[in-house]
């Protein structure tokens, strides 16, 4: 793993050591005040073998995005993707072969100065660690529109990646989960109406033949696979629309028939496609088919892979 300290107000010691538990301090502001954040990323390997990263210098920027709303010090951000090549390469026998899986990478800050009190900590960690995974959804998700809970509000963290609005979000989950669905369907948190994004994904409808995605206001994260799929639907020729989009439109155009699908996206699950939505104890029914969505997981693997050119120069090749 990848480990670099914050102290006397400058990032030093940069260096990469097994992977193993580190000691922290019962003081340390992380547990207590919550500074922590982290980005979500993968690398894979093309059909020569050498590992390929997804649009790294995003995830710096989105990084430092987070640590500003947090009080926390940026990261430099070319630091930041030669610390990703230097690990991959170190690790690339530990990247999957199989499409779809990949080497997960968890870069994460957290506040480690021992201190109790109110007040942004002076020492931080920065660590990237990385484990190979497995696409995590393999079937159709469905969905549960939450009415009670909240993930964000208006001025608050919701639109940077930290580590409290997972926490947050982890009770509501469970419950989702015994209701038989796979994730939570999140709402604004003042009428319960607008639709916002995913527990682990943002979200997209296809709706009279128009992509429709949430916009950005401030309450939602800006994922980079997000960003990626509206890239790509736009260079296909698709009418890509980022506006706010309620549950109660959602759940006339499935009535009407003009719902076409719905499918999520984010680093961890890829594209998700969606089978139904659970609202007010009704499911409102998607799709059984994604053509869409399918089209661009098919893309954004065959990219990842070299099977397909990459056209929108998303790849970055890390060399030995």
């Amino acid at each position: 793993m990848f480990l670099c300290a914050f102290e006397n107000n400058a990032w030093q010691q940069p260096e990469i050591i097994p992977m193993g538990p580190l000691p922290t301090h019962p003081a340390a502001m992380a547990l207590h005040y919550g500074q922590a954040i982290f980005e979500g990323m993968k690398a894979t390997v093309n059909l020569e073998g050498t590992p390929m990263l997804f649009r790294p210098e995003q995830n710096a920027k989105r990084l430092n995005f987070s640590a500003r709303r947090l009080g926390m010090p940026e990261f430099p951000e070319t630091l930041f993707v030669e610390a990703l090549k230097a690990l991959v390469d170190l690790d690339r026998n530990w990247i999957p072969p199989q499409q779809g899986s990949a080497l997960y990478l968890r870069p994460f800050m957290y506040a480690d100065e021992a201190f109790i009190g109110m007040r942004a900590a002076t020492k931080y960690k920065f660590i990237i660690m990385a484990s190979p995974s497995n696409p995590i959804y393999s079937k159709r998700v469905r969905l549960y529109a939450e009415t009670h809970y909240i993930r964000a509000a208006h001025g608050g963290t919701g639109a940077a990646k930290a580590a409290g609005n997972y926490a947050a979000a982890i009770l509501p989950t469970e419950h989702a989960k015994s209701k038989g669905y796979d994730q939570v369907l999140w709402l604004d948190a003042q009428h319960f109406k607008s639709i916002q994004e995913v527990g682990t994904m943002n979200i997209f409808f296809k709706i009279k033949g128009q992509i429709i995605t949430p916009n950005l206001d401030g309450a939602i994260l800006a994922g980079i696979t997000r960003m990626s799929v509206i890239e790509l639907l736009r260079h296909k020729g698709y009418q890509v629309v980022e506006r706010p989009i309620s549950i109660d439109e959602v759940r006339e155009a499935s009535k009407e028939g003009t719902l076409e699908e719905a499918f999520g996206t984010g680093t961890a699950v890829g594209i998700a496609m969606i089978q139904d939505i659970g609202y007010k104890d009704k499911d409102i029914h998607v799709s059984d088919e994604s053509p869409v969505g399918q089209m661009v997981l098919d893309t954004i693997n065959g990219v990842r892979s070299g099977n397909l050119k990459d056209e929108l120069n998303w790849m970055c090749r890390i060399e030995s």
